[in-house]
């Protein structure tokens, strides 16, 4: 028996996202998400974390080496590093949700044994993914949204985006039929690579006060 695929481009999430429930009922559902080939070879789907109430929602690229073994967003060391800059922001960790533009980890790995190695989803891998964050993005309504960096400027506003250039302002978007107000900034995993650790830090920490003026 022959088996046919879709192309790429027709791949999308939208058939699995329920039309009803909240929070608990999208993580269950997204579990058994096969709307893109990520699935096949990802431990699992990793949802967003966080009370359906939280003011400000931080969206970042996908999840990591960490998050995919142990099934939660921002739980490895980019994790750890975006909490102590919030708290030193003025941001309480704990009111935000978290989540990412794509729910499955992208790696390449030369060999089974090998660490894998993170790898950029493409533009059709964020759309099929995209009806997950809009549902997020409605079910939350967030008074802000944090950008981390650039793979989730591009998921929620369009390929042009460049985080380099609006990093720490203010923006006001139409986002999945909503208005959204956004401040991007770099991803913390951009951090850790940096040179200069502590001068990236402090950035990233200026970018986050920027934000918590926004929520005073």
């Amino acid at each position: 028996m022959v088996t046919t695929r879709a192309p790429e481009d027709a791949y999308t999430a939208g058939p699995f996202v329920p039309e009803r429930g909240g929070l608990a009922a999208l993580r269950e559902a997204a579990a058994g998400c096969r709307g893109c080939p990520l699935h096949r070879d990802a431990t699992q789907t990793v949802f967003g974390a966080g009370a359906a109430d939280a003011r400000v929602m931080l969206v970042g690229e996908q999840p990591g080496d960490q998050e995919d073994r142990q099934g939660r967003p921002f739980v490895g060391p980019a994790g750890k590093l975006l909490d102590r800059a919030l708290a030193e922001a003025g941001i309480d960790p704990g009111d935000a949700y978290v989540t990412n533009a794509v729910k499955h980890f992208k790696f390449t790995q030369a060999e089974p044994r090998k660490r894998r190695i993170h790898k950029t989803p493409n533009l059709r891998e964020m759309t099929a993914c995209a009806p997950w964050l809009a549902a997020e993005l409605a079910l939350v309504e967030p008074e802000l949204i944090v950008v981390l960096g650039a793979t989730a400027g591009k998921a929620l506003l369009g390929s042009s985006f460049r985080v380099g250039q609006v990093r720490g302002t203010v923006l006001e978007e139409e986002i999945h039929g909503r208005r959204e107000r956004l401040v991007p900034t770099v991803h913390p995993s951009s951090v850790l690579r940096a040179d200069d650790r502590e001068g990236a830090y402090q950035g990233l920490v200026q970018d986050l006060r920027t934000a918590a003026r926004v929520l005073s």
